[in-house]
């Protein structure tokens, strides 16, 4: 399946401003079955961006302005060739099959950061939670993560907030929803209650328009679990299923925060109002092929 995503935000100031390098994370991360056919990024006010690799290994971009401006204009779109329909394509080493299992020690320093349980006061609220609403368990790993999965949609109402910053997962169950960032900080932290490596996701999905998918015409969120024998695997509880060739992921992180899309700060002498500006397509451009008339 090819898709094509364009992406503009545009801030506008009051009066120029400066502004600091920023940090942009709209590189789509490619795989054995996700093929980047073109990628165009452009940031104005002209400046030079610098592209390399982070901690995490995601591609993402600097850009740095060399002059004041009224408007800052980031545009990115690109073409990418998904081609991987079935996400439960997979085999489970046999150690893992029943939940819960043990990583292997030789991945306890690679996995450390996803591993990472929330703070003792959240992980008590996030058990007595599961206990509470998660009371029949199935016994192997997958339909474990199913169930949870769905859980997790099923019981929060969905909201798409505007202002900034991911809620506490604590707050995303006092408040019984929020939006799809929230929904993934959310599982993820139970992942990691449970003893499972999970780390949050940043990216784009691909809703047909014959579908009233809850991030259409926005960016969107989920988790990934480490599954000895399956890899890094996707699942999104703002929708309930495991994520297929429909998700475009762009950057990964054990927190967060540190992979938001656009990163960077400005500078005025006086306070400077803004406005920001935002518009996310995803349309898929391979038309799917025409079902043959019948023979008469």
């Amino acid at each position: 399946m090819l898709l094509r995503v364009s992406h503009l935000t545009r801030y506008d100031y009051d009066r120029a401003v400066e502004f600091s390098p920023h940090v942009l994370y709209l590189r789509p991360r490619e795989s054995a079955q996700a093929r980047l056919v073109r990628h165009d990024l452009v940031a104005l006010p002209a400046g030079r961006l610098f592209h390399l690799r982070d901690t995490h290994d995601n591609n993402c971009a600097h850009a740095h302005f060399s002059a004041p401006a009224a408007t800052l204009e980031i545009r990115s779109e690109f073409e990418i060739e998904n081609d991987f329909p079935n996400p439960f394509d997979f085999i489970l080493k046999p150690d893992a099959i029943a939940f819960p299992f043990a990583y292997e020690p030789v991945f306890d320093f690679a996995l450390g950061p996803y591993l990472a349980a929330p703070f003792d006061a959240t992980r008590d609220r996030l058990r007595a939670w599961l206990d509470e609403n998660f009371t029949d368990r199935p016994a192997e790993t997958v339909p474990f993560l199913s169930a949870l999965n769905t859980l997790v949609y099923q019981r929060l109402r969905y909201t798409r907030r505007e202002e900034p910053g991911i809620q506490p997962s604590v707050r995303t169950l006092e408040l019984g929803g929020g939006a799809c960032r929230d929904y993934a900080v959310l599982l993820m932290e139970f992942c990691r209650t449970l003893g499972l490596a999970a780390r949050f996701v940043s990216g784009y999905m691909f809703a047909p328009s014959d579908k009233s998918e809850r991030t259409a015409g926005a960016m969107h969120a989920w988790a990934e679990v480490y599954l000895p024998g399956a890899g890094w695997r996707g699942i999104d509880p703002t929708h309930g299923f495991w994520c297929d060739e429909n998700f475009i992921p762009l950057a990964h992180a054990a927190q967060a925060e540190s992979v938001n899309p656009i990163q960077g700060n400005v500078y005025s002498p006086t306070p400077a109002s803004a406005r920001l500006f935002t518009e996310v397509r995803v349309e898929r451009i391979d038309a799917p092929a025409p079902t043959p008339a019948p023979v008469p």
